[in-house]
């Protein structure tokens, strides 16, 4: 934003509408919570009153798919699992992103067997990768704000390019 100024009592504000937009998206995403496993006690901590995820306007939960914008898988993840995983995703609606939290989300953890899927970006596109077993909620909210960075760049706007993947430990 900039601020012009015509003489000493006078002024406006210009911006553009893609960047207001971007301001108002980062500062209101929407999680949808798919705790599968053991980190989703680490996710249930990261909305508490003690990390106050609500500082960085993400403090609904919502579990409902159509009304969330940040899917954030937590856990170990089965080939049966993954079809619903993929379907929640097909339902949000764009923009959208998705944040890959432990190491059993991002590339099967110790599960190395027929039944677990070896990382979630084989099914569903990731924005940030949350490392950890569990990982600690103050990772969760560095993958949060490393979100809210790229929208505000304008990197993730539109679906159609997807970022290159980012490790947060």
């Amino acid at each position: 934003m900039a601020v012009n100024r015509t003489n000493e009592n006078e002024g406006f504000l210009t911006s553009r509408v893609d960047a207001l937009f971007n301001w108002s998206l980062k500062n209101s995403l929407w999680p949808m919570p798919l705790g599968i496993s053991c980190c989703a006690i680490e996710m249930m901590a990261f909305a508490g009153p003690r990390y106050d995820v609500s500082r960085f306007g993400a403090e609904v939960f919502r579990f409902s798919p159509r009304q969330s914008d940040l899917l954030i898988v937590a856990g170990t993840v089965t080939y049966k699992m993954a079809r619903v995983v993929r379907k929640i995703y097909d339902q949000m609606p764009d923009p959208k992103w998705v944040i890959s939290m432990g190491v059993c989300a991002s590339s099967g953890g110790m599960y190395r067997s027929y039944s677990v899927v070896q990382g979630i970006d084989q099914f569903v596109p990731v924005d940030v990768y949350v490392g950890g077993c569990p990982p600690r909620p103050d990772s969760l909210l560095k993958a949060l704000m490393e979100i809210q960075k790229r929208i505000q760049a304008g990197e993730t706007l539109t679906q159609q390019r997807r970022p290159e993947k980012v490790l947060v430990d």
